[in-house]
C-alpha cells in the first residue's frame, strides 16, 4: 500500500476524532464561544477535505488492485466526513434558548453523537479490514513474484539443458561423420587389399608358369 496515502490517512482519522470532540463541546455553548468554536470546527473540516482530495488523487494513481482497496476506504472517509458536516449543521442551525439546548445536548444531541460514535466505530472496523485486505493482496502479490522468479529460473534451466542437448547432439553428429569417413577408409583400403592380392596371384601364376616353361624346353632336349 501507498505510505503516502497512509500518511495522509493518519492525519484524516486524528483531525476527525478531533473535530467530533469539538462538536460536542460546540453543543454545550452559545453567543461568541460558540460561534468561534464553530469557526474552528470549519476550518478543521476544510481540512479534512484537503486530506480526502489528496487520498483520492494518491489512491487514483495507484495499481487497480490497490486503487480498488484504497478506494473503499475512501468511501467511507467521505460518510464520515458528511457526517461531521451535518452534525455541524445541527449545531448551528438554531438560537436555542439554555432549556431548549439542554434538552437537545439529553435527547437528540446525544443520539446524534451516539450513532456518530457508532459510525466511526464501524469506520475504523471497516478500516481495518481494508488493512487486512490490503495485506493480503500484498502476501498474494509477493508470492506471485517469487512464482514469477521461480519460473524464470526454471526456464533458465531448461535453456541451458537445451543448449546441453544441441551441443550433445552436434557432438553427435561430428561423431557420426567421423565413423562415415572411417568406413569409407577403411572400405578403400579393403578394396586396395583385395586388388593387391589379386594382382600378387597373378604374378605367381605366370611365374610357375615360366619356371615349367623353363624346366619343359630343359628336359625335351
Amino acid at each position: 500500500m501507498s505510505e503516502v496515502f497512509e500518511g495522509y490517512e493518519r492525519q484524516y482519522c486524528e483531525l476527525s476524532a478531533n473535530l467530533s470532540k469539538k462538536c460536542t463541546a460546540a453543543g454545550a455553548l452559545d453567543g461568541e464561544q460558540k460561534k468561534q468554536k464553530l469557526s474552528d470546527i470549519r476550518a478543521g473540516l476544510e481540512g479534512a477535505e484537503t486530506l480526502i482530495r489528496k487520498m483520492d488523487l494518491e489512491a487514483r494513481s495507484l495499481q487497480p488492485n490497490v486503487k480498488a482497496v484504497l478506494l473503499a476506504k475512501l468511501r467511507e472517509y467521505k460518510s464520515d466526513l458528511n457526517n461531521l458536516k451535518s452534525e455541524v449543521k445541527r449545531i448551528a442551525s438554531g438560537n436555542l434558548n439554555s432549556a431548549a439546548r439542554d434538552e437537545l445536548l439529553e435527547s437528540g444531541m446525544a443520539d446524534a453523537l451516539t450513532a456518530s460514535a457508532d459510525q466511526r466505530s464501524r469506520l475504523m472496523m471497516t478500516t481495518e479490514r481494508l488493512n487486512q485486505s490490503s495485506d493480503r493482496i500484498k502476501d498474494s502479490r509477493r508470492t506471485m513474484l517469487e512464482t514469477e522468479e521461480l519460473g524464470v529460473s526454471i526456464l533458465q534451466d531448461l535453456h541451458s539443458q537445451r543448449q546441453a542437448l544441441l551441443h550433445a547432439d552436434n557432438t553427435l553428429h561430428g561423431v557420426d561423420d567421423n565413423i562415415g569417413k572411417s568406413k569409407r577408409i577403411l572400405t578403400n583400403m579393403s578394396r586396395r587389399i583385395s586388388r593387391n592380392k589379386w594382382i600378387i596371384g597373378i604374378i605367381i601364376a605366370v611365374l610357375i608358369l615360366a619356371i615349367a616353361l623353363i624346366l619343359y624346353f630343359k628336359l625335351a632336349k
